[in-house]
């Protein structure tokens, strides 16, 4: 069964514009008025070194973290690893830490992604976890990548234009979110 209309909530913009900040926080009003709630999933933080941003690490809902992407990464595999800008993506770490926390349960409430994004999109069993998801009928708060230069990642494409999506884009000064 698809997801219905309001089931797939998506928020977008430029990168350091507040999406993984109003996700938490709308997280945590839901889980005020509601502590009973299921949810699964993760986010995406940064790692940061003197005030530089280093790389990104995946952190479940329960505080388990590991490695996304560095630009310190310097093991023999991880010449191998796929690479976004500067950033050499660990898609071993990110597959251990986050697919177990898109399996389907039939008591969770609510899925958080953030971020279904260039970095975890390297993992070939992501987006068909993310589309198990969907079809599960469960709502999903995620967030998307805003398209760049007027170029959407095929698969973030495919969520944005789900029937059951809302979007939600935030801009830069806008709202304050940080």
């Amino acid at each position: 069964m698809a997801a219905g209309a309001g089931k797939c909530f998506l928020v977008t913009g430029p990168p350091g514009v507040g999406k993984t900040t109003l996700i938490m926080r709308v997280l945590e009003s839901l889980k005020a008025s509601n502590p009973s709630l299921k949810v699964q999933g993760f986010y995406t933080g940064e790692i940061r070194q003197g005030g530089q941003r280093v790389g990104f690490e995946v952190v479940t809902l329960d505080d388990r973290r590991a490695p996304l992407a560095s630009i310190n990464a310097s093991s023999p595999e991880s010449y191998r690893w796929p690479t976004v800008g500067r950033y050499k993506v660990d898609v071993a770490s990110f597959e251990a830490i986050a697919l177990p926390e898109l399996q389907v349960r039939a008591d969770t409430d609510l899925f958080v992604i953030d971020e279904v994004g260039k970095m975890e999109l390297f993992s070939s069993s992501f987006f068909p976890a993310v589309l198990r998801i969907l079809e599960s009928n469960i709502p999903v708060l995620a967030s998307i990548p805003a398209p760049k230069s007027g170029r959407d990642i095929p698969a973030v494409a495919r969520l944005r234009n789900h029937p059951g999506a809302t979007i939600f884009t935030l801009s830069p000064g806008v709202g304050e979110w940080n």
